[in-house]
């Protein structure tokens, strides 16, 4: 399946610490985040990647242009600078990059996209500011049996605030925490059918009329997920992801060990900023 990749927003949230770096490039270890996701796709066979680009696309096009792959994997180096590596990271993907401009939203970014997408009913597409170690076969199997024109990773959000109720004078009935409501929010991991095309209008935004059209008929469907997922909409999120990096077992990294099942313990999913927005 092809995999469409929105990263052309400008990060408003993560911008005082990325300047005019594209958020999808900002780096958890040696790799952009943009890096560590499409390995997690290549990882279940899907290497056939559309990058909607925008903000900062030239960041993006030279890095896979002039893309190292010493930087994270072994190699041996011969006599005369000859380099052979031991383990390779992109060699068969192919990037498909499209200018889908500067100020769109990601609605307009899919639409900029579909002449690229005409061959494939079924298509994966991802906000690419997040990582998680959700089973992808079994979110693809899932919005496959549902036949619904879209299916998005529903996550739990880990927002440190709660939930107050109160009555018509303002007496307060009950305080919970927001995590303890079945709360679940968008966590940027959508599985499409090409009938999304037909709830979509020009400027729309894809969570906005799209989905509200979709969700009245039916057509819009989520995988809860309760397993790692977080997204690095601020600095704070960022740092988070590097010090899970550091530990040397990220969650996300599917690729070093094979996928975990769902609530697989360990490291929870992590998100500590406002409710998804795509930017």
């Amino acid at each position: 399946m092809k995999v469409v990749l929105f990263c052309g927003g400008e990060g408003m949230r993560i911008k005082d610490h990325s300047g005019p770096i594209p958020k999808p490039m900002v780096t958890v270890g040696y790799r952009p985040i943009l890096w560590h996701l499409m390995k997690y796709y290549a990882h279940y066979g899907h290497k056939d990647f559309i990058l909607c680009l925008g903000h900062g696309a030239d960041y993006i096009k030279r890095y896979f242009v002039e893309y190292d792959e010493t930087v994270s994997n072994d190699f041996v180096l011969s006599g005369g600078g000859t380099v052979e590596l031991l383990q390779s990271d992109i060699h068969d993907w192919r990037i498909t990059f499209v200018d889908t401009g500067h100020t769109a939203c990601v609605g307009e970014r899919l639409m900029a996209v579909r002449p690229f997408l005409q061959n494939e009913e079924w298509f994966l597409a991802n906000y690419a500011d997040g990582v998680s170690d959700a089973p992808l076969d079994d979110v693809v199997r899932f919005a496959k049996a549902s036949g619904r024109a879209a299916t998005f990773l529903g996550v739990q959000p880990n927002y440190t605030s709660h939930v107050v109720r109160a009555d018509a004078d303002g007496a307060v009935k009950s305080i919970e925490h927001v995590t303890e409501i079945g709360l679940r929010i968008n966590g940027g991991f959508f599985v499409f059918n090409q009938r999304v095309f037909d709830f979509m209008e020009p400027g729309d935004d894809i969570m906005g009329p799209p989905a509200h059209r979709m969700a009245a008929v039916g057509e819009l469907g989520t995988y809860e997920y309760r397993g790692f997922w977080a997204c690095m909409d601020t600095f704070k999120e960022k740092r988070l992801l590097e010090d899970i990096h550091k530990t040397g077992d990220a969650p996300w990294e599917v690729w070093n060990d094979g996928p975990r099942l769902a609530g697989d313990g360990g490291l929870q999913r992590i998100h500590l900023a406002a409710p998804r927005l795509a930017d």
